[in-house]
Parts: structure tokens; sequence; C-alpha cells
């Protein structure tokens, strides 16, 4: 009897000194995916890109680089910095201009020709820089998303 009573303080004291410490938070890789895109007159394209923080705390978003491929086309380049502070389990836009190829814009005028019946499938890939809350230092978390736009219908030029 005395044995298992040393045995279960031994257990009990254990689990106290674990307990003391701070609560780790599971740190996972964003998301980023097109929330919209629309073609300027310019000939540019404008992307509101969502980054989703998919973590167990807080991350300071402080920049992306990466790349954006329509279709099987040759991708181009995406780079933005910016600071925006997601909560945890959140996501939050952020707002950049691209120069496409001619081959891109082709792509998405023949599917706006479909109307919203269309689509067409695009990868957007990198890494995101982003400081967890309970870390001093940024550090690089990669993405790679796949996904479709298709043209809204009623709002020429854009896709969604």
């Amino acid at each position: 009897m005395r044995r298992l009573l040393q045995g279960f303080l031994l257990v009990l004291f254990g689990a106290g000194l674990v307990a003391c410490g701070p609560a780790r938070k599971s740190i996972f890789p964003p998301t980023l995916s097109i929330q919209q895109l629309s073609e300027l007159p310019n000939g540019q394209w404008r992307l509101i890109v969502r980054i989703q923080n998919n973590s167990y705390g807080e991350m300071d978003f402080r920049s992306i680089e990466g790349r954006l491929q329509i279709a099987e086309l040759v991708p181009v380049r995406l780079h933005a910095t910016f600071e925006r502070d997601i909560p945890e389990l959140a996501g939050d836009v952020i707002q950049l201009d691209v120069l496409p190829t001619a081959a891109m814009s082709q792509a998405l005028q023949a599917v706006a020709a479909k109307g919203s019946a269309g689509a067409v499938a695009y990868r957007i890939s990198g890494t995101a820089s982003a400081k967890p809350e309970q870390e001093d230092k940024p550090r690089d978390f990669s993405f790679d998303g796949k996904a479709w736009i298709s043209p809204v219908p009623g709002i020429a030029h854009t896709w969604r």
C-alpha cells in the first residue's frame, strides 16, 4: 500500500511539473487562395489573395514570395510585403497586382466566353514569411494550393 501511495505521489508530482510550463500552441503552414481576380484596363490583374492561418496561435504575416500558374501555362511571380496579424484559425486578404502573360490572358478570355459555366484551374505556390506569437523571429512557411476560378455573373472582367 505504501509503494502504491509513493507511486501515485510521484506521478502526481510529475504531472504538476509538466503543467507548470507554458502551453505550446501548434503551428501549421498557412493556406493561400485567390478570392478574386480582376482584369484592370492596363492589362494587369488585381488579385485578392486570402491567407488562412491554420495555426492554434496568432501569426504576424510579413510577406509572400511565390508564383501563380493559370491552367498549365508558364507561371508569373507573386511578391508582396505587408503586415497582417491574423488570429488563430482565421483568415485575412491582401491585394496585389501582377502582369500576366499573353497566354494567361487568352485563357481567361476563353473561359469568360463560356459565361459562369466556364472555369479555369490555377495553382498558387511559394513561401509566406510569418512570426508565430510564441516565437521571437519570423520564419518561412511553404504553401501550395490548387483550385478553380470562374467568371462572376454580371461583373465584367472579374473571376472568383
